[in-house]
């Protein structure tokens, strides 16, 4: 019988680095990019299933796409409760967006300090790539640093964008798989 996980996927990072981007593409299966920005104040939560190969099982995402700006960031953790995995976007034309990575998920990690969950680094907007100033060495050095696999995408151009979330529907499964096993061994 096919299991149906629910995870909560924390999406975090500066103010216009992409994030409600990422998030409605990869929501909408690459169907659509937002051309109207508009500014999240809060949360926005999205739910999209995603089928784990090789098995019946699903993974439903709640991505909790979070508001960038630091006027908001005192009511985050209340909308942060029991998160599963974490997402910290980057744009990689901006080197304070990037600086502000280690902040944001020190944040999430203080929600749940006793709590090891999966997490990624994004670096978005590989489309500029003359107005790249993080480089992926950086970023990949990052990641490995905050214990984060390093992806990159650009949401304009709808690539590399489900990756990510993949990524961490697996890796939430595996430990719901995990789990199972531990538990099975108990009884």
């Amino acid at each position: 019988m096919p299991t149906v996980l629910r995870a909560k996927c924390i999406v975090t990072g500066d103010a216009g680095v992409g994030k409600s981007s990422i998030c409605q593409v990869f929501h909408s299966d690459s169907a659509q990019f937002p051309k109207n920005y508009t500014m999240t104040m809060g949360v926005e939560v999205l739910v999209k299933p995603v089928n784990i190969p090789d098995s019946r099982d699903q993974v439903e995402m709640y991505l909790f796409d979070s508001a960038g700006k630091e006027v908001f960031s005192e009511s985050l953790p209340t909308f942060w409760d029991q998160p599963a995995v974490v997402m910290v976007v980057y744009d990689v034309t901006d080197e304070t967006s990037f600086s502000s990575c280690a902040k944001w998920l020190e944040r999430v990690r203080a929600v749940t300090p006793k709590c090891t969950m999966p997490g990624v680094l994004v670096a978005n907007k590989t489309d500029l790539d003359q107005r790249r100033v993080i480089s992926p060495k950086e970023g990949k050095d990052l990641a490995m640093s905050s214990g984060l696999e390093y992806f990159e995408c650009s949401a304009k151009e709808m690539q590399n964008v489900d990756t990510p979330f993949f990524y961490l529907a697996h890796e939430f499964h595996k430990l719901y798989e995990e789990r199972l096993q531990m538990f099975s061994s108990i009884v």
